[in-house]
This record gives C-alpha cells, structure tokens and sequence, in this order.
C-alpha cells in the first residue's frame, strides 16, 4: 500500500505542476499580450493540453480517495452494508469504463502516433496529450482497484476539510 500511496502522491504533483505551467504560461501570455503587445502565438493550446494533464492525471487520485461525484442521496437512507455493496459496485464500474475507454481510444491514438499529427500552432506531436486520457484512466483503474483490494476507503489528508464542508 506504501507504493500505492507514493504513486498517488507522485501523480498529484504532477497534475499540480501541470496547473501551475499553465496558469504561468498564461500570467505570461497576459503579460506579453498587455504590455509588450506580442503575445505567445501557441499559449492557449499548451494551456489546453496542460488542462488535459491536470483532470486526467488528477483525476486518479480522486478515484484513490473515492471522492468521486456520486449521486447518492438514497444511498444515505440504506443500511451501512447494502451502501457499502452499492460502493463496491460503483468502483467496479468506474474501473469497468476506464478499461472499455482505454481499449476503445487507443487505436486513435496510435494512428496519431503513426501520422506523426502535430497541434498547429505549438507543433507539440498530438500523441503527447492524447494519451494522457488513457494514461489517466488507466492510472484510475489502477488506483480504484488498490483502494478495493485494501477494502477501505483511503483517509483524508491532514488539515483537509470534511467532505460535509462542501
């Protein structure tokens, strides 16, 4: 579980790093924009695939917390073991879609690779942040199934807010 924990905190640095390159590259932008009256011809579509890093790497770790959106407000209303067999089931089905997705997309992405197809204004080859959607879904299926295979629900971080909060 150790290893588990370091790769999810190895994951959320790294969707961290993602969201800070971006708002910077766009702090910079502004900057180039506004005050220089040059901005940075390719900043929005970086910003977009530094977006795409950020939820999907992010994403994982949410799945690791089990903090993912849910619908439950009859779950509440059901017995402690029902609710925790209707949780077992939803993290089933998170893993089930993330693996269908990865099957089903991976052969754009290989196509993408194959052509060698870049962004047109950043010239960054598209197989770069077109695989983070697997790669994120991937590390999701991974991460929701430790979480299973533990059998408990991971702990919220020092100094976290309650989940109630929101």
């Amino acid at each position: 579980m150790k290893l588990i924990r370091g790769l999810a905190a190895v994951i959320l640095v790294l969707s961290a790093v993602c969201l800070l390159v971006a708002v910077a590259l766009n702090f910079a932008n502004i900057v180039g924009r506004y005050v220089f009256f040059s901005p940075i011809a390719s900043a929005e579509e970086i910003m977009l695939f530094l977006f795409v890093g950020t939820v999907f790497l992010g994403n994982s770790v949410v799945g690791w917390r089990g903090q993912q959106l849910r619908m439950d407000v009859f779950l509440h209303a059901l017995p402690p073991r029902w609710r925790r067999g209707l949780d077992v089931f939803a993290d089933l089905a998170v893993i089930a879609v993330s693996l269908i997705l990865i099957v089903i997309g991976w052969p754009a992405i290989q196509m993408l690779a194959e052509f060698d197809q870049r962004s047109q204004a950043a010239d960054i080859p598209l197989v770069i942040p077109q695989a983070l959607v697997p790669i994120g879904l991937g590390l999701n299926a991974l991460l929701v199934a430790a979480r299973l295979f533990a059998g408990t629900r991971t702990e919220e971080p020092p100094g976290a807010p309650p989940v109630e909060a929101f």
